[in-house]
């Protein structure tokens, strides 16, 4: 069964499009064009002239160039002076003045306490101790660190002292850092090899930098160096490799009076071939190897 609606489109079928659009007149031509045509003017993308149909008859006075049409307007923008202020501003204040609510400031009124006859006796007997002890109990931790209590006040005798405070701690002193060994590594160990005589004591101590390789070459220097008697290496990362090689030189030199090894990285090992170098050694006074750690 067909529909009223398809019975009307039916008439539609046997049309000839051609022989329609000869009927037209010239103008009804320009506006069905102007209505098949996909326009949108609603879309801010597109310049002016691409948002709908030309509808003038003049010729174009030149090609369309949007980037240099951009160009232009932002320059005639730039080049045109603001609007004077035909109005100038007074400094006229409007409105209210907010002034804040001046709180009233709290008093207290100390309250006169009274205290059993056999308080105000112990209070009164009471040593500095038991009565800081007694105002840590309370809570009273303002009375603690009051400066007032270090301030002088007369004593028994007429004279003035100040108040042994028990509890407020003292000012810590400050403990600066030794200032870095200024001994020249390379011209020491040059030295040694060239067994200087004016070159009869060597500190190493706390330059962590010096190579192991560095500290074997110290201790080979010292086999033959007849100048040298002191020597310490404290602090300077050495292991065992470092502590055998100076058990070697002790076995052969006879100059050396004190070597100190300590705070470094030698283990049992290092310490047993110092030990047992000992032996061969009948010049050595002073040797100092504690204070080990286990290397990293």
């Amino acid at each position: 069964m067909a529909l009223p609606f398809q019975k009307e489109l039916e008439k539609y079928k046997n049309i000839d499009e051609d022989e329609l659009l000869g009927k037209l007149s010239e103008e009804e031509l320009k506006h069905l064009e102007n209505v098949l045509d996909d326009l949108d003017p609603e879309s801010a993308l597109l310049p002016a002239g691409f948002r709908q149909k030309d509808q003038t008859q003049k010729a174009a006075t030149g090609p369309f160039d949007r980037e240099h049409l951009l160009m232009y307007l932002e320059k005639e923008a730039l080049e045109q002076k603001d609007r004077e202020d035909v109005v100038p501003f007074t400094g006229e204040k409007k409105g209210r003045v907010f002034i804040p609510k001046e709180k009233p400031v709290e008093t207290r009124k100390e309250e006169k306490v009274t205290l059993d006859p056999e308080l105000e006796e112990a209070l009164a007997s009471a040593s500095d101790t038991e009565l800081y002890d007694l105002a840590a109990v309370l809570g009273v931790h303002n009375l603690l660190n009051n400066p007032k209590f270090d301030e002088e006040t007369p004593n028994s005798k007429g004279g003035k002292g100040p108040v042994r405070n028990v509890v407020k701690g003292e000012k810590v002193k400050p403990v600066f850092e030794e200032p870095p060994n200024p001994t020249n590594v390379e011209v020491s160990l040059q030295q040694m090899k060239a067994n200087d005589p004016s070159l009869q004591e060597v500190n190493l101590n706390n330059i962590k930098n010096i190579p192991i390789p560095t500290l074997r070459e110290f201790a080979k220097a010292l086999e033959t160096n007849t100048h040298v008697k002191k020597f310490s290496l404290a602090a300077t990362r050495s292991n065992d490799p470092v502590a055998i090689a100076f058990a070697d030189m002790l076995k052969v030199n006879k100059t050396l009076k004190s070597l100190n090894i300590e705070s470094n990285f030698v283990t049992g090992a290092g310490i047993l071939a110092l030990v047992e170098a000992l032996r061969e050694n009948d010049t050595l006074t002073e040797i100092k190897i504690d204070n080990q750690t286990r290397s990293k």
